[in-house]
């Protein structure tokens, strides 16, 4: 490992284990080494849900590439954006212009993952996005050399209030963090509510990182409402889950959580978050082939991987084939290999690659099990429905993107 100063930031970069293969004599990789740069909160609020796993995550995809492609060595590094976007704005452009690294990945933060994405145009590298809500990545703010392989605040909201009004629960009353994240997770959600019949019959903001959430869930509880959606995140979700139950909301209003990882079902354990309806894009039990892959990762990590962290592998081993099948690591030729060839293994079938750098596949309605239904740790997810690409995700022509022909 080696530490890279830079003006007001400490970089960590770690070379990830490479076989160096038969050197492709027409090869067209830069710098002779093909370098992914992992950049994401790696010791704050959201390092659980991405953090060092992703780095983990990335390493294990670059090793079952067999460690290089072209027959050149592929290198990871990582860095803490520590979720403020000048940081993460300033590692990248150090990264591009300095660093060599070819394209960056991960960010589990809308600004951060709009900064990079721009850079990443500017300077002929790839940005890839995994946990980001903002619909503008994909939509107005959309470059040629860009992906998302998660979701967006569309997808998370839309499918999640289709299936759940389709249930008969059709009356809404949301509790929302006070900021962009939160007022957007809420405006997709009501507007999908509305379209598929049902009412919202309120909502109240509270302030990032609140304690008690005692009166919002009193005026939760006085509405009436069949369901009560959190359009908040990470510890204001744990807090205001577990304190439903502890007000006994979860007898007779169903808790809807508009963004929540595996993680964080982990930290309020069952008894508190049993009955959560939820969107995923990913469940390590789902299958075999998703068992296997992520008892792996716990072998490593010493917990189940989250649905960041499964794209992260995902992504490169994508990247890295497209590389291969392009015959150069210059961006915009592997972004068209990217986009032609389908996305097959164990956390996404035949998903593809839209032009605004969505990637398209399906999404799962799930709910958190009671403890009695779990058979132990990590065994947290019943999958109540697949959600298709195609219904998960907005249209590509409502989307906004410069690039998409209308």
């Amino acid at each position: 490992m080696r530490f890279r100063l830079v003006p007001g930031l400490v970089l960590v970069s770690a070379l990830a284990v490479v076989s160096w293969g038969t050197p492709g004599a027409r090869a067209q990789i830069s710098d002779d080494v093909v370098k992914i740069g992992v950049l994401n909160d790696q010791s704050g609020i959201y390092a659980d849900l991405g953090g060092p796993g992703s780095v983990v995550a990335a390493r294990m995809a670059v090793e079952d590439a067999g460690g290089s492609v072209l027959g050149k060595p592929v290198e990871i590094v990582f860095a803490d954006h520590q979720n403020r976007s000048d940081i993460g704005a300033a590692i990248a452009r150090e990264w591009f212009e300095v660093g060599k690294v070819d394209m960056a990945i991960g960010f589990d933060h809308s600004a951060v993952a709009l900064a990079v994405e721009q850079l990443a145009a500017e300077k002929n590298r790839i940005a890839i996005a995994g946990a980001v809500g903002s619909t503008a990545f994909t939509g107005k703010s959309c470059t040629p050399t860009e992906a998302s392989w998660i979701y967006d605040s569309y997808a998370l909201t839309t499918s999640l209030a289709k299936a759940i009004v389709a249930e008969g629960r059709d009356t809404w009353f949301f509790i929302t963090v006070d900021y962009t994240f939160g007022h957007s997770l809420e405006a997709d959600a009501t507007a999908a509510v509305k379209a598929a019949g049902g009412k919202v019959l309120g909502s109240v903001r509270h302030p990032t990182n609140t304690a008690d959430f005692s009166s919002y869930l009193l005026q939760a509880q006085a509405s009436g409402a069949k369901v009560v959606a959190f359009a908040n995140g990470g510890g204001d979700m744990v807090n205001a889950t577990k304190q439903a139950n502890e007000f006994g909301l979860t007898k007779n209003q169903t808790m809807v959580s508009l963004l929540v990882f595996i993680s964080d079902v982990h930290s309020m354990e069952l008894q508190a978050a049993q009955g959560l309806k939820l969107v995923t894009a990913f469940y390590w039990d789902r299958n075999e082939e998703t068992r296997t892959w992520s008892k792996r990762f716990f072998a490593r990590q010493g917990r189940m991987p989250t649905m960041p962290q499964a794209a992260v592998y995902s992504a490169v081993r994508h990247y890295l084939g497209a590389i291969a099948a392009a015959g150069t690591d210059e961006a915009k030729a592997v972004m068209a290999k990217m986009r032609e060839r389908p996305v097959n293994d164990f956390y996404v079938k035949n998903g593809h690659l839209r032009e605004d750098g969505r990637l398209v596949h399906d999404m799962y309605f799930a709910q958190v099990k009671k403890p009695s239904e779990s058979t132990g740790p990590w065994d947290y997810y019943k999958i109540l429905a697949t959600i298709p690409g195609d219904q998960a995700f907005r249209p590509l022509a409502e989307g906004g993107c410069p690039l998409v022909a209308h």
